[in-house]
């Protein structure tokens, strides 16, 4: 079977769902083009075509644990949109993750197993992720 490449995730290694999200890319078959965005960063129109396709405002996409948003003060909801959009610019780590591309649309797979919706097919069984739960059966199914 051919790799098909036509998948694209904006991933942190740091992140356990990041790394289950790319496992579970990669059990089906795909090599991905991977983004490290915490090393490339961002850039505003990036972002705002990444949120309008997933259908995600800046305010959704906001990473609010294990990020700066508290003590840069982007918690409120009087925020606006504008003013998220440039500080994720500035500290790309404000980006909930992971973010993934594929043929069949944009998504924040968070969950995890959010990705298989992105497949055209799923990765042979069993899979777990890193935690344990099982998200794809021995016969090849999705779990739950």
């Amino acid at each position: 079977m051919p790799e098909v490449t036509d998948v694209v995730i904006h991933h942190n290694p740091d992140c356990g769902t990041s790394r289950n999200v790319l496992a579970i890319i990669e059990a089906a078959g795909y090599r991905p083009t991977v983004i490290e965005y915490l090393t490339t960063g961002w850039t505003k129109p990036q972002l705002l075509g990444l949120f309008a396709t997933a259908g995600l405002t800046p305010r959704a996409a906001l990473r609010t644990t294990k990020s700066p948003a508290q003590e840069l003060g982007l918690l409120d909801p009087a925020i606006s949109d504008e003013a998220l959009l440039d500080a994720m610019v500035a500290h790309p780590i404000l980006v909930n993750r992971p973010i993934v591309c594929s043929a069949k649309g944009v998504q924040l797979c968070r969950p995890s197993e959010l990705v298989l919706d992105l497949l055209d097919r799923l990765p042979p069984g069993p899979l777990a992720k890193e935690d344990g739960q099982l998200i794809i059966d021995a016969a090849g199914n999705r779990v739950g």
